[in-house]
């Protein structure tokens, strides 16, 4: 029996791209920590976090958004040294308060050091717990992936979370037209685009940021405007305490 990561079934071709990525990442020696049903940490993911660092989009925000893996620790770490406001989700949504505020200056004065912040358990020990209508408008974007293509396609563990995040961000107008949207992986992690099945409610990568190079997409396809709820299974209803709060809220507007 084939083996299955722990969100497969909700499309056989996803599944079957991420088997072959997370597969080739334990084989070829480049995972750090453990691959399957997860984003995959990977050895190279300070320099990947440093060629993405060098975009002039990146250098000009001063809000960042962060998925809470561990491959992005070295980002957020960046942006925290560099003094940009990090915003990043409680891993998985499954708290009463879906996001996470981190504030450098705020940090510094409670003598938290930026490393411990930069990760998921820092950050939620050290951040102000905020509801999605609390972030404020993001200069720039990162989402974990697991397989990505060099036009901009991405997927992730299987979870739907990113989707779901980047949808509501939208949606409120946290995220724009031009917000950037970026990733972080290890090269191996590249796939054709044949391989990466974008749908209508995905938002396509404007950066792909890997251990040997900076990917810069140029994609220009239209970006969704908002939550597809349809799309939304019903277990993340189920896990997510807030969410059917949160759409009826905004179905309501």
């Amino acid at each position: 029996m084939m083996k299955q990561g722990k969100w497969s079934g909700r499309d056989e071709n996803k599944d079957a791209v991420r088997g072959e990525v997370w597969d080739l990442l334990d084989s070829g020696g480049h995972a750090m920590g453990p691959t399957w049903s997860h984003i995959p940490n990977f050895i190279g993911a300070d320099q990947a976090a440093w060629h993405l660092a060098q975009t002039e989009e990146w250098k000009r925000a001063k809000t960042v958004k962060c998925n809470p893996d561990p491959p992005q620790i070295p980002l957020r770490l960046r942006a925290l040294y560099e003094g940009k406001i990090l915003y990043a989700p409680v891993p998985y949504l499954t708290r009463e308060f879906p996001y996470l505020r981190i504030d450098p200056k705020k940090l510094i004065e409670k003598g938290v050091s930026f490393e411990l912040a930069a990760t998921s358990e820092g950050y939620m020990m050290h951040g102000e717990r905020i509801g999605f209508e609390e972030v404020e408008p993001l200069d720039f974007c990162i989402v974990g992936s697991v397989a990505v293509s060099r036009e901009g396609g991405r997927t992730g563990k299987g979870a739907g979370f990113a989707d779901l995040e980047t949808g509501i961000f939208r949606e409120l107008g946290t995220i724009g037209p031009q917000t950037p949207m970026a990733t972080t992986i290890h090269s191996s992690q590249l796939v054709p685009a044949s391989k990466v099945f974008m749908m209508a409610h995905d938002s396509p990568l404007d950066f792909v940021a890997t251990e040997q190079e900076l990917i810069v997409t140029g994609n220009t396809a239209p970006r969704p405007k908002g939550v597809t709820w349809d799309f939304v299974q019903d277990d993340q209803f189920e896990t997510i305490p807030f969410l059917r709060d949160l759409r009826d809220r905004m179905t309501a507007r």
